[in-house]
């Protein structure tokens, strides 16, 4: 499976997301590469983070790539890893263009503070620009750094149930503490202790509805 974690605004938690991801698949027992086209290099950050933390035990193999070199590499290493998680910058770019022409699922957080609808109609572009080169992508959309009061989660996801292009997961992650201690130290939230309870439970959720939702492509696909 190759996911790319991207959109077209920064400030979303993508990189978090991916990480997380990458984890929840380790513990799956999936031997996962962790692909960082981002030119800011937050996932090249975080695993060097990890590196440190569990003494060059990091579980996965990590590169950087970017550009039109993407598209070649990964459908190279494609056949040798069980998946592929690829982190893109929170822009427009050749690196993830190049990334969404060989994925199965395009995973796109939204901050709910930051969701305004020039940003969903520029992704909804984007996607639209795309999939004549790769029809069978799936694209996902859910909240991320969710408040726990105020109405911000709400009206967001009510904008983004709308997409055309985009399939809604009502599988908020909140904007919780734990995940920046995590990232800090190189770690998924599902590795922390102690454990946030809620934050372990919010990541297990999003996680298995956004595998659940890829594979139902491939199979369909097939």
């Amino acid at each position: 499976m190759i996911y790319t974690v991207g959109g077209i605004k920064g400030g979303s938690g993508k990189t978090t997301i991916a990480t997380n991801l990458t984890v929840f698949l380790l513990q799956q027992g999936r031997d996962v590469i962790l692909v960082d086209a981002d030119d800011q290099e937050s996932a090249t950050d975080f695993t060097s983070f990890r590196h440190q933390s569990l003494d060059g035990e990091i579980g996965y193999t990590a590169v950087k790539l970017t550009g039109r070199e993407l598209h070649a590499s990964v459908t190279r290493l494609a056949t040798k890893y069980d998946d592929i998680i690829i982190d893109t910058g929170g822009r427009d770019t050749v690196s993830q263009r190049s990334a969404l022409t060989i994925s199965h699922a395009y995973l796109v957080p939204f901050a709910p503070r930051s969701l305004d609808i020039w940003t969903l109609r520029k992704v909804e572009n984007l996607i639209a620009e795309v999939t004549p080169f790769n029809p069978g992508l799936r694209c996902l959309t859910f909240i991320n750094k969710a408040d726990a009061r105020g109405t911000y989660k709400e009206e967001a996801g009510e904008l983004l149930r709308g997409s055309t292009y985009l399939q809604f997961l009502d599988t908020a992650v909140g904007n919780r503490i734990s995940f920046a201690n995590a990232a800090a130290a190189g770690l998924g939230v599902l590795e922390m202790k102690p454990a946030d309870e809620k934050a372990v439970a919010e990541i297990n959720e999003l996680c298995r509805s956004v595998q659940e939702a890829a594979l139902i492509n491939v199979q369909s696909v097939k």
